[in-house]
């Protein structure tokens, strides 16, 4: 039977579940993490749900390709579909049994973001979405909010692992949105801030230095959530494009005019 983006998304919903029960339990205990930059970390259970992601998708779909976080790419030649995964969204929160990370699946079907599932284990949400066929939560159906001005919406963002070396990237739009929106967050897992937006908790997103697997699963609920996604500027957003700017759509121009401001300011 040929695959669709239901049954790709359903398949995202299996593998995040699987692969969230491997977090929630070791989840509270003492981590040891490794550093993969100054303050990029990596656990045991970041390897571990990745290693039970990859067995699954070989099993399940040997013929498919994968984008993994710990693992980088494994291609398949001729294969039309890519999924895209991060075990562990949100490793430093994990690492200081900080309760909000989650894993996020995405597939790729010829080249095209068409489903998704994103899993926080700790409150046992579960997002996913399905190209055509909108979001749900948990099963019922997600919406972005309906905030029309920036004054009165709550944001997210995040900050990139550089931001030590280039603060100056990276503040002057955190301090534009500070002082323009009723609130600004930033609690460190990119794919559920994008979950967070898709059902209206959040109103807005921005970040730049993001990587595909911290954006992709996120993205696709968004869109079927009524939600806009693109880069800085409005312009179409790419998996590889490395920034995003994303939100309910009545906030959109609002938004990327904040963003145009700190521009003409010098920070690109």
């Amino acid at each position: 039977m040929p695959l669709d983006p239901a049954r790709l998304r359903d398949a995202a919903v299996e593998l995040a579940r699987e692969a969230g029960a491997i977090l929630r339990q070791g989840f509270g205990r003492a981590h040891h993490p490794e550093h993969k930059g100054r303050i990029d970390l990596v656990t045991e259970y970041d390897r571990r749900a990745e290693k039970l992601l990859l067995e699954r998708i070989r099993t399940r779909f040997p013929g498919h390709a994968v984008l993994a976080e710990e693992s980088g790419a494994h291609a398949v030649p001729g294969s039309t579909v890519r999924w895209i995964i991060d075990p562990l969204d949100g490793t430093t929160n994990f690492a200081h049994n900080y309760p909000f990370f989650g894993v996020s699946i995405a597939a790729e079907l010829e080249g095209r973001l068409v489903a998704g599932a994103v899993f926080d284990p700790v409150r046992e949400e579960m997002f996913s979405a399905a190209e055509g066929q909108g979001a749900t939560l948990d099963g019922g159906p997600l919406r972005v909010s309906d905030v029309e001005r920036l004054e009165d919406a709550l944001l997210v963002t995040g900050f990139p692992y550089d931001v030590r070396e280039h603060p100056e990237l990276i503040l002057p739009h955190f301090h534009a949105f500070l002082v323009r929106a009723q609130g600004v967050r930033r609690d460190g897992s990119a794919a559920l801030n994008l979950c967070y937006l898709a059902c209206g908790r959040f109103d807005g997103f921005w970040e730049r230095h993001l990587s595909p697997w911290d954006m992709a699963g996120g993205v696709v609920i968004v869109r079927e959530a009524g939600g806009t996604v693109t880069n800085y500027t409005g312009g179409p957003w790419r998996l590889e494009g490395r920034q995003i700017l994303a939100s309910n759509g009545r906030l959109h121009e609002e938004m990327k005019s904040v963003i145009a401001s700190v521009a003409t300011s010098g920070v690109p």
